[in-house]
């Protein structure tokens, strides 16, 4: 989630935020902070300062702009019924990019695949195995 104000401009960049507690135990992530960040800003009009906005962005790679190229013509050629020529470009598109689940993840739907199943299950496993966090929030 990102905040973008009434005027256009990014007050808190891209972060890993829910509403509930519902899943804590899977995410480890308090939703209580974040809401009271979001009532803060909204109330008192409480933000980053852009400065601090630009030190927390996570800009992408030429990898990831890449991937995210490839997702999209993967898209289009699923929308179209060229099944075997999307799936070339999401994998791809996953190689390129695979700290990227929402580009991985993505196309699972389009692939027939769940994607709260056994393959994502598995990327997961993999992912978090390797010593990288499932999810990382801001630290401000």
């Amino acid at each position: 989630m990102l905040w973008i104000d009434e005027e256009g401009r990014l007050v808190r960049p891209k972060d890993v935020t829910f509403g509930s507690n519902d899943f804590i135990q899977y995410t480890g992530i308090d939703s209580a902070v974040h809401l009271r960040l979001l009532h803060e800003w909204v109330r008192e009009d409480k933000h980053l300062a852009p400065d601090r906005v630009l030190a927390n962005m996570e800009l992408p790679t030429d990898d990831d702009q890449l991937a995210r190229a490839e997702f999209g013509l993967g898209r289009h050629l699923a929308s179209v019924g060229a099944d075997d020529a999307a799936a070339a470009h999401f994998d791809r598109a996953g190689t390129l990019a695979p700290a990227q689940f929402t580009i991985r993840r993505g196309s699972m739907r389009m692939r027939d695949k769940d994607p709260m199943g056994e393959e994502f299950i598995g990327m997961m496993i993999d992912w978090t195995s390797a010593g990288n966090p499932l999810n990382k929030p801001l630290s401000e």
